[in-house]
């Protein structure tokens, strides 16, 4: 039987901004994956010193466009509210980096990408399934060879929330001295038993859809869209508190008061659907399940012997955690063991809960307590750091 042709690669006709390693970077699991292609973006300017670097770890379903209209949806940046001219973190003053992490589709190495063999040829084909495991230390690790290559020897910060903030906790873990600051926010050190059941919900969903043809659907010319949308609708549950979806929806109906049966009865069902639907436009399926197992393994202190403090022993960095009064998907307490860990390893650190109805997706929203806590901390930081 004659198969359609491959499905181009998502993001296929976005000129990514790119730096390729022909070295290769060695995994966790074993691999050697090589070339290492790292798609990111810029803005504002390096200085001289090269010491106003901002790094922005960013969370599961976003990419490198952080503060730029998305070139695949034509959306606004996932965080333009906290990143540009004036800002909290205000790219007048800052050079500000964003990467797409290890195993992502929008121009890093991942899934989506042309597959290579063990010495680095190109295959013909995508990664797909056979994609290796990849972990946050991997995603960092790639992100430093980055830094490296653009000739900065120090992040004068690195900043991200949800598994960005696990990023954030890894870079000062393992690259305690390329790093001045960090401000992990709504995150923890560990991803949760009850984290961990979503996410395998999600991933289930994405299994069980015809369309997925065993993670081979580029070879069909389809997606396992259906599959892919419930994912999101599951995890998008959780990054909003309950008080959040009863202000925005409550029990509203969306056909009127007349009882019928249809899909998208109340609101809040035709709510998730849209954010289902759209999301399966900027997404891969495999990425998805690719980077949720990383989250899944992510523990730092399982990395250093069972003890977080050791994580951050003698850490020079100055640490801001950050954590949602409502955030059930990780929730202050998370952020309190990071802060004791820190405690514990006599680090320099501050910690803020912000009392805030929104859920976990606070961090993305328009917080002005997270923006004065963002732009005071930076303050203080740039003061100490021109002080040497």
């Amino acid at each position: 039987m004659q198969r359609a042709a491959p499905a181009p690669a998502l993001g296929d006709a976005v000129a990514h901004q790119t730096e390729t390693f022909a070295e290769g970077l060695r995994l966790d699991c074993g691999t050697l994956l090589r070339p290492l292609k790292v798609a990111y973006r810029t803005y504002g300017r390096l200085n001289e010193s090269r010491s106003n670097a901002i790094l922005i770890c960013h969370a599961l379903t976003g990419d490198q466009y952080v503060a730029e209209r998305h070139p695949v949806t034509g959306k606004p940046g996932w965080w333009e509210i906290m990143v540009g001219p004036g800002r909290p973190i205000d790219t007048n003053r800052f050079f500000v980096i964003c990467a797409n992490v290890l195993g992502g589709c929008m121009g890093s190495s991942g899934p989506p990408s042309e597959m290579t063999d063990a010495e680095g040829r190109p295959q013909g084909r995508p990664w797909g399934t056979a994609f290796p495991p990849v972990t946050i230390r991997d995603m960092v690790r790639a992100q430093a060879m980055l830094i490296e290559r653009l000739g900065i020897p120090k992040l004068f910060s690195v900043i991200g929330g949800s598994m960005g903030g696990m990023q954030v906790l890894e870079w000062a873990a393992l690259f305690p001295g390329r790093v001045f600051s960090a401000i992990p926010i709504a995150t923890a050190a560990w991803h949760s038993a009850q984290n961990i059941a979503f996410h395998e919900i999600g991933r289930q969903a994405i299994h069980a859809d015809p369309n997925f043809h065993g993670g081979e659907y580029w070879r069909h010319g389809t997606i396992p869209a259906r599959g892919l949308a419930v994912a999101r609708m599951t995890a998008h549950i959780t990054y909003l508190s309950e008080q959040a979806l009863a202000r925005k929806f409550g029990r509203r109906l969306r056909t009127g008061p007349m009882l019928t049966f249809d899909n998208d009865l109340f609101e809040v069902e035709s709510y998730l659907q849209h954010q289902g639907s759209t999301f399966v436009q900027r997404f891969d399926a495999n990425s998805y399940l690719t980077i949720t197992r990383a989250m899944d393994f992510f523990d730092l202190a399982a990395e250093h012997g069972g003890s977080l403090g050791e994580a951050f022993r003698a850490t020079p960095v100055r640490f801001c955690v950050i954590s949602f009064s409502s955030d059930w998907l990780f929730p202050t307490a998370m952020s309190r063991e990071i802060v004791r860990a820190l405690n514990a390893a006599a680090a320099n650190v501050s910690f803020v809960e912000i009392t805030s109805d929104k859920g976990h997706d606070a961090f993305l929203l328009d917080e002005p307590d997270l923006f004065r806590t963002v732009s005071g901390f930076l303050k203080g930081a740039a003061e100490r750091w021109s002080r040497g």
